[in-house]
């Protein structure tokens, strides 16, 4: 039976969200999933729809999400759901809501230098093999700078600093740019390159998302393998937002 996956996009025009998701369209029906496309945030109004699919891919940068909205998606992520996606598409989506930040392990504050920056995308060698056989690369493109949960495993990451500024001053840091983590039962896939189009479709960063989609939507089959046993709570009882309607 084929999989089906939601994809949401939407917000600022600058990431090129409807040419973005047409991509990622095209890799997911390769794989023969079945794909739903939408540019409404009330595609995440009925929780029971959503948990009827493998993946969702959210690609919509800086907007406002209503609370309800946002703990519906966590709530299939946490019964297997898949969530996968990139840049300011999934990590820069709701700068307001921390639930949502909580749920896909990080958050964009910075890109130094904006864009047009040349630097280095170095594949970790971690207990994943999800990127397995990809080497590094570069790229040219805005450098994120993430607020990143310790949680995630990092499967990539990018040296900072490339361009000078105030965090300069600090000793040098990798910033993760691919990463993964869990909630609940679900898969969550992330990673930072995609400011437009012409990066997504690069082969590096195309196969990276396909393997992240892969990887992300086989969660809810492995949850359902296991019989449900993995103890999740209640996600409305413990996030910082709430059951609330608003």
């Amino acid at each position: 039976m084929s999989k089906k996956a939601l994809i949401v996009w939407g917000g600022w025009d600058g990431h090129q969200p409807e040419q973005v998701a047409e991509i990622f369209k095209g890799i997911l029906e390769e794989e023969n999933f079945n794909v739903e496309v939408s540019n409404s945030l009330d595609s995440y109004a009925d929780t029971e729809k959503m948990k009827a699919f493998d993946l969702i891919i959210p690609h919509w940068t800086m907007g406002q999400i209503k609370n309800n909205f946002a703990l519906n998606i966590s709530e299939a992520v946490v019964s297997g759901v898949g969530l996968a996606g990139c840049h300011g598409g999934m990590c820069d989506s709701f700068r307001n809501n921390v639930d949502w930040q909580f749920m896909t392990g990080g958050n964009w504050v910075a890109h130094p230098g904006n864009d047009g920056i040349e630097y280095m995308v170095n594949i970790k060698h971690s207990s994943s093999p999800l990127l397995e056989g990809i080497s590094d690369f570069k790229v040219v493109s805005e450098q994120y700078y993430l607020h990143v949960d310790p949680a995630v495993e990092v499967l990539a990451s990018t040296r900072f600093p490339v361009f000078e500024g105030p965090h300069s001053t600090n000793k040098a840091v990798d910033m993760p740019v691919v990463w993964t983590k869990r909630w609940g039962a679900g898969r969550v896939f992330y990673c930072s390159l995609g400011h437009q189009a012409n990066i997504v479709a690069m082969p590096e960063v195309t196969e990276i998302m396909r393997r992240g989609f892969l990887w992300a939507a086989e969660g809810k089959t492995l949850y359902s393998e296991l019989g449900a046993k993995l103890s999740v709570g209640n996600v409305r009882s413990y996030t910082g937002m709430g059951d609330s309607s608003d």
